[in-house]
């Protein structure tokens, strides 16, 4: 399957968790044999402003972080562009959904997969689309700029036991009637993590779900990153969603 990442996401960009030295390598030591990597591609400025507002993109841009979050961006939309043909991973950073149009929090700057779906339809690729939400915190961003839009809809899984919240991901997805199924793949809710709920074989079978409702929809599927601060098991997580997105 075909991952998404550039080298540029390896240092540090601030002092945040998901920032962090040695998580992105954690996380390509473990796929690396599995996987063809993709170059990441920094988003337009253009895209970016397409959900983003300019006094946003200036203060990010002040803050010295524009580059690398438009290179997430970036990443983030070509992952959504294969995905349309084949499964696909975006393996990027920061991470993006907790920004909104005008703010952000949590470690985001822009939002990933808000940038990803808006530029497929503006390019007429897609009419309707799904965002899965697994991290462990509510993507407030991608439901504030994405949530209203007529053809898109945002599910941030909430069961608060490990086999209500794969009941609730089996759910959403028997549901899903879109022409690509995205998902904020945040892995902080792993036994392991701050989380403390989902094995790492959940992710595979989560992964799973996506591609056969995306099959069913005759429609496309990918992930991006964005939670997940325990190094060890980070990228055995990220590998079993990748398998099981892989599963067709």
């Amino acid at each position: 399957m075909k991952v998404v990442f550039h080298e540029d996401f390896y240092p540090v960009y601030t002092s945040d968790p998901a920032a962090a030295s040695g998580r992105m390598e954690a996380i390509v030591e473990t796929i690396e044999p599995h996987v063809e990597f993709v170059p990441a591609e920094p988003a337009f400025r253009h895209q970016i402003a397409a959900v983003h507002t300019e006094m946003h993109i200036q203060h990010v841009e002040n803050r010295g972080l524009y580059e690398v979050a438009a290179l997430a961006a970036g990443g983030a939309a070509q992952a959504a562009q294969i995905g349309l043909s084949e499964p696909c991973f975006g393996l990027i950073r920061p991470p993006g959904h907790h920004a909104s149009a005008a703010s952000a929090w949590g470690f985001c700057f822009f939002n990933n997969m808000a940038v990803a779906l808006e530029a497929l339809r503006r390019q007429k690729k897609i009419e309707s689309a799904c965002v899965l939400d697994i991290d462990l915190h509510y993507g407030d961003g991608t439901v504030n700029i994405l949530g209203n839009r007529d053809g898109v809809t945002v599910v941030n899984v909430e069961g608060h036991s490990r086999s209500r919240y794969l009941q609730e991901v089996e759910e959403v997805m028997k549901n899903c009637r879109a022409d690509l199924v995205g998902i904020s793949a945040g892995f902080d809710n792993h036994a392991e993590d701050w989380g403390g709920l989902l094995n790492t074989e959940d992710y595979e079978e989560i992964g799973y779900r996506v591609r056969s409702a995306a099959d069913r929809n005759e429609g496309g599927c990918f992930g991006i990153l964005e939670g997940g601060y325990n190094h060890e098991v980070l990228g055995a997580n990220v590998l079993a969603l990748i398998q099981g997105m892989a599963r067709g």
